[in-house]
């Protein structure tokens, strides 16, 4: 029976091996690429410093008088003003349809039901052509000279992510500059919402395309990739367990083989394979386990917590009356906190309507709507605010004014980078049965983001395993780039010497049997 299982094990990690050790060796040498180069995207950072400053002297109508004109009612979930259409400033509304995301699900990408109006005459705005994208792209590159509209693209290999779902179709521009930037703008809206440099372009496909098996995406298998993704993890796990077992078995570590060596095996690439693996597979386990995690398979994370009950926050919807101030005082009040104004973006905090004024750089300051004037909150009525936004005793608030394990910043290449991460913020903890956590941005009121018990696992069995997101030696770079490097390199041996070895036993097994001397 122990000779019959060992015998199963070696078939399972030699024949599952041949087609794992391929993908190990892809996976490990573009997981290297992607340390440094990321998945093309536009970050909001990078967003703002290519807007062009909304014109403070310019007899643009106030946002009552342009939803009027263009026949918006009721509520908003959004409204913002930025030169985002073209260079021309418009608003860019989003109707209150009071539809809120699943439990569990992120909310609807930017762009999802919203309605262009110019800001100068309270027109609605729609469809986007070649001349609207070229003009677009011209404002994001400060009117440099040489654009090439690039055709039009429902979805290509640097346009995968769900996020650009509700701008598609997609404008491609060409600009040229030194990086030879291509910018994808929005078909809905004429906003550039993403920016992909030659050096993004060609490292991604030795990257995060392959990493990822983007080029399954766009094309008969996307319905299937996900499915895909997570087999191919599954039968890596099951063959780097199975080969983990089978090299601590041929190894000898009491008396050596004949030879002198601990390991059976004469040939050199067959060696090297057995000793790389006993050195490197806990290591390749756990980078494959993880990219499985990541996937978040059968939605192991999701705990079904219901969504924060914002409007507790917020004091109510956001309505835009006629009292509200004109753009051009609000521009005046922020510019000396701000310097040029990229984009005014109204909320609701604590019952009242606020505007938040966001230069190029740096954290927005905030304003109220009706004096246009700069706005404190208070911290106790924003702590009472905030205890409803779940549906369960508030037990502490901590205030962090340094990163930590479940808030951190990585740089905006990464998987997990490009977002907003201010300091000072606070941290809600609640006492109910996800033990949801909601990180508070204390200067706007602004809710950074939620997590609770199956979102903080995903975080150690994904970010923590997969990208070695712990803070110690994050902060201790090039230290990071050195332990992750070596790690990769040492699993790409194990991989390389997989895939030699399984095409030479490969290779073997086809060749025809030879049969005896020929006769004629």
């Amino acid at each position: 029976m122990k000779t019959r299982l060992r015998r199963w094990l070696f078939l399972t990690h030699r024949w599952l091996g041949i087609v794992a050790c391929t993908f190990f060796a892809m996976w490990f040498v573009s997981g290297m690429v992607m340390m440094y180069v990321g998945y093309p995207r536009l970050t909001d950072a990078e967003r703002l410093a290519h807007l062009p400053p909304l014109p403070a002297g310019a007899a643009l109508l106030t946002p009552r008088q342009a939803l009027d004109a263009a026949g918006i009612a009721g509520p908003l979930r959004e409204l913002r003003l930025a030169a985002a259409r073209g260079g021309q400033a418009v608003y860019l509304a989003v109707p209150d349809t009071g539809a809120a995301a699943p439990a569990g699900q992120r909310p609807p990408p930017r762009g999802t039901g919203v309605v262009v109006v110019d800001a100068a005459t309270g027109q609605r705005l729609q469809g986007v052509d070649p001349a609207l994208a070229l003009a677009s792209a011209a404002a994001y590159a400060a009117g440099a000279a040489g654009l090439q509209y690039a055709g039009s693209v429902d979805e290509d290999a640097f346009t995968h992510s769900r996020a650009l779902d509700a701008h598609r179709p997609l404008h491609k521009v060409q600009l040229a500059d030194a990086d030879r930037t291509l910018l994808y703008i929005s078909g809905r809206t004429g906003e550039v919402v993403r920016d992909a440099t030659r050096t993004e372009r060609l490292w991604n496909y030795a990257g995060a395309w392959i990493h990822w098996l983007y080029p399954l995406r766009g094309n008969v298998f996307d319905a299937y990739w996900a499915d895909i993704v997570n087999g191919l993890s599954i039968l890596g796990i099951a063959m780097a367990l199975a080969g983990t077992v089978v090299g601590v078995l041929r190894w000898r570590f009491g008396r050596p083989y004949r030879s002198g060596s601990r390991s059976p095996y004469p040939g050199r690439m067959m060696r090297w394979h057995h000793v790389s693996g006993l050195l490197f597979a806990l290591v390749t386990i756990a980078w494959i386990f993880s990219g499985l995690m990541s996937m978040n398979p059968w939605r192991i994370f999701d705990t079904g917590a219901p969504p924060l009950r914002t409007a507790a926050l917020q004091g109510g919807p956001l309505a835009i009356g006629s009292e509200d101030a004109a753009p051009a005082a609000l521009l005046a009040a922020a510019h000396a906190a701000v310097g040029d104004v990229r984009e005014l973006r109204w909320a609701r905090t604590l019952g009242q309507a606020t505007v938040l004024a966001q230069g190029a750089t740096g954290r927005p300051v905030l304003l109220g709507s009706r004096s246009a004037q700069p706005r404190r909150l208070d911290p106790d009525a924003l702590r009472a605010a905030a205890a409803g936004l779940v549906d369960a005793p508030l037990a502490r608030v901590e205030r962090l004014t340094a990163y930590d394990l479940h808030y951190y910043d990585r740089a905006p290449h990464t998987m997990t980078g490009g977002g907003d991460k201010p300091l000072p913020v606070w941290r809600l903890v609640f006492d109910d049965a996800h033990a949801t956590w909601v990180h508070l941005d204390p200067h706007t009121g602004a809710v950074l983001g939620r997590t609770d018990s199956g979102r903080r696992t995903s975080r150690w069995l994904f970010a923590m395993l997969h990208s070695w997101d712990w803070l110690p030696l994050l902060e201790r770079r090039p230290l990071w780039d050195a332990v992750l490097i070596a790690l990769s390199l040492g699993g790409t041996l194990l991989s390389v010497t997989g895939v030699v070895v399984g095409w030479r036993r490969l290779g073997f097994k086809l060749r025809p049997a030879r049969t005896g001397s020929r006769t004629d």
